[in-house]
C-alpha cells in the first residue's frame, strides 16, 4: 500500500497544523495507522496510533496537544496538532502495519511508510 503524507509546513510557536495521510489501494479500516517523527539528531520515534478499533495512543509530547483521528471511507489519518513547540519540529511519517487487528508503536512493526512531510516551528 502506499501513504501519501501532507500538511507540513513552517508555523510559529503555538499554532496548529493538520497533517493528513492517505493510503492508496486496499482498505485499512483494520489496520494500525501511526504518526512518527525524526530529526537528524534523533531516531524515529513514536508520536500518536489510532487502532483498528479506534483506540488512540499518544507519546507523552503529543498526549495533551496532538489528536489523531481516522477516516475509514476515505482510507485516510489525520494528526491535528495544536500549541506547537519548536521542539515539533521534524520530518512526520505516517506508517501502517499490513497486520490487521495488529496493536503497535514501534517502527519495526510498520511496514508501509509514507514520503514524510516537514514541520518547521519557530520561536
Amino acid at each position: 500500500v502506499q501513504l501519501q503524507a501532507s500538511g507540513g509546513g513552517s508555523v510559529q510557536a503555538g499554532c496548529s497544523l493538520t497533517l493528513t495521510c492517505t493510503a492508496s489501494a486496499r482498505t485499512l479500516s483494520n489496520h494500525v495507522r501511526g504518526w512518527f517523527r525524526q530529526t537528524p539528531k534523533k531516531e524515529r520515534e513514536f508520536v500518536a496510533a489510532i487502532l483498528y478499533n479506534g483506540r488512540t495512543v499518544y507519546s507523552n509530547s503529543a498526549k495533551v496537544r496532538f489528536n489523531i483521528s481516522r477516516d475509514n471511507a476515505k482510507n485516510t489519518v489525520y494528526l491535528q496538532m495544536n500549541s506547537l513547540k519548536p521542539e515539533d519540529t521534524a520530518v512526520y511519517y505516517c506508517a501502517t502495519s499490513s497486520k490487521p487487528y495488529y496493536s503497535s508503536t514501534y517502527p519495526s512493526d510498520f511496514d508501509s511508510w509514507g514520503q514524510g512531510t516537514e514541520v518547521t516551528v519557530s520561536s
